[in-house]
C-alpha cells in the first residue's frame, strides 16, 4: 500500500502544471469529450508508466543496493530542483484527425517519454521494487491530476498559484531523497 500511495502522492503532485496536464485541459477544451480524453491518457500512462516501473525494477536487480540508495537520493534531489523549472506547452493540438481517445493516447504516449513522471516512476519502482503497485499509484496519480485539468480546467490553475504547487511537489521530492538516506 505504501508504494501506491507515494507513487500517487508523487506523480499527482509532479503532474500539476506539467506539459501533460496542460496537453489534458488542451485536448478537453477542444474535443469536448472528457470520458475519450481521459480513456487516452489511462490507456497511454498505463503503458508508459509500465514500461517505465520495469525499467526501474531491472535498474534495482543490477546495481547494489547502498549504491542504488545514493542513485535514489540524488534523483529526487535533482527532481526537486527540475520541478522548480516552468514546463511549456509543446504541442500542437490543432492537427489531430484520429478523433479525442487516439490523439490523446498518442500524444500523451510520447509526452510523457523522458518527463517528470516517467523518470519518478523509473525511481519509484527502482526504491519499491514492485512494477505493478508502482504502475497502479503514477497512473491513478496521473488521472488525479489529469483529470482536474479536463474536468474543472482554467478554474483550478485561477484558485492556487502554479509557484505554490510546484514548490510543494519540490518539497515531497526532498522529503523522499531524504528518506531514502534515512534508511
Amino acid at each position: 500500500m505504501e508504494a501506491i500511495l507515494n507513487s500517487f502522492l508523487l506523480v499527482a503532485a509532479t503532474e500539476m502544471g506539467d506539459k501533460t496536464q496542460l496537453l489534458a485541459l488542451v485536448l478537453a477544451v477542444k474535443f469536448k469529450k472528457p470520458w475519450h480524453v481521459m480513456g487516452g491518457i489511462l490507456a497511454a500512462t498505463i503503458l508508459n508508466h509500465a514500461l517505465a516501473a520495469w525499467f526501474g525494477q531491472w535498474i534495482s536487480s543490477q546495481v547494489p543496493s547502498h549504491y542504488l540508495n545514493w542513485a535514489l537520493a540524488i534523483t529526487f534531489f535533482g527532481f526537486a530542483l527540475w520541478i522548480l523549472i516552468p514546463d511549456k506547452d509543446d504541442s500542437n493540438p490543432d492537427n489531430m484527425r484520429w478523433g479525442a481517445f487516439w490523439t490523446t493516447t498518442v500524444l500523451f504516449f510520447f509526452a510523457e517519454i523522458g518527463d517528470k513522471t516517467q523518470l519518478s516512476t523509473v525511481a519509484l519502482a527502482a526504491k519499491y521494487q514492485n512494477l505493478t503497485l508502482v504502475t497502479v499509484g503514477t497512473t491513478l496519480g496521473m488521472l488525479f491530476s489529469d483529470g482536474l485539468a479536463v474536468v474543472f480546467g482554467e478554474r483550478l490553475t485561477q484558485k492556487i498559484p502554479m509557484k505554490w504547487i510546484n514548490y510543494g511537489s519540490s518539497l515531497l521530492y526532498m522529503i523522499f531523497g531524504v528518506g531514502i538516506l534515512m534508511r
